[in-house]
């Protein structure tokens, strides 16, 4: 059996890039069926997938920033997060090449990272 690691991919998208401006100039009917044709093909990314994915995980809301000072709203550039489940780390970024994210919404980035174990757990 091959050993795996958890690997944490963070969608990432600015409200102020090139792509996500271009989006925004879309018609409504051009911009629903996109998102129509974007939901299909992450749907089909999901299955090519399944055996990896830990966590579906999702779109991401507003944002809350909790520190020593208080509590206040943020705004960053996450959008959407998975869990997925790969040999190497390399082969977990593998698996978001050419992913809807970039191709049929305006994403900027995926992010992927390990989840690492707790010290001492």
């Amino acid at each position: 059996m091959t050993e795996t690691h958890t690997y944490l991919a963070l969608f990432t998208g600015s409200r102020t890039s090139a792509r996500r401006i271009a989006w925004e100039a879309l018609s409504e009917t051009e911009r629903r069926a996109r998102e129509q044709a974007g939901i299909a093909a992450w749907h089909a990314w999901v299955e090519r997938h399944r055996e990896a994915i830990v966590t579906m995980g999702g779109p991401l809301g507003r944002t809350k920033r909790i520190a020593p000072e208080g509590t206040r709203d943020i705004s960053n550039e996450m959008a959407a997060f998975t869990v997925v489940r790969a040999a190497t780390h390399e082969a977990a970024a593998r698996m978001f090449e050419r992913h809807p994210h970039f191709d049929l919404f305006p994403g900027d980035a995926v992010e992927v990272m390990p989840i690492l174990a707790i010290p001492g757990a």
